[in-house]
């Protein structure tokens, strides 16, 4: 028998018109820090499917998303900080669904000038955290 378990459900602020939608995996090596500070044109879902992500959007802090875990960001002006691997001995592994602008690059990485002018929004690091 067929078994529906619903992991997350949320209404995303805006989903572009005429969105594209891309869907991928996304393979992190052992304590691979992911991809720099960057910002996406719409609404992204992912799923983790196995180890750990250190996970950090503009204005919330920073969090551990682990396997069997959903997580979303809302995409357009709100910078994704971080997406690193958490485990220094294990690779991480995640299926992400992203919804982008037609004929807009579905990720653009954010340059340091703007990260300096908005680091305000930035939620406080922790303290203890190395990679901080």
């Amino acid at each position: 028998m067929s078994k529906l378990t619903t992991l997350m459900c949320e209404l995303p602020p805006f989903i572009p018109a005429g969105a594209e939608v891309m869907t991928v995996t996304i393979e992190l090596p052992p304590g691979d820090s992911g991809t720099p500070p960057h910002r996406h044109s719409g609404p992204v879902f992912g799923y983790m499917l196995e180890g750990e992500m250190v996970f950090e959007l503009e204005g919330e802090p920073e969090r551990v998303i682990r396997a069997g875990e959903a997580f979303w960001e809302p995409g357009g002006d709100v910078i994704h900080y971080q997406a690193a691997n958490n485990l220094d001995d294990a690779w991480t592994r995640f299926v992400v669904v992203m919804l982008g602008v037609p004929g807009e690059p579905m990720l653009t990485i954010v340059d340091q000038d703007e990260l300096e002018a908005r680091r305000d929004r930035r939620a406080p690091r922790p303290a203890a955290d190395p990679k901080a």
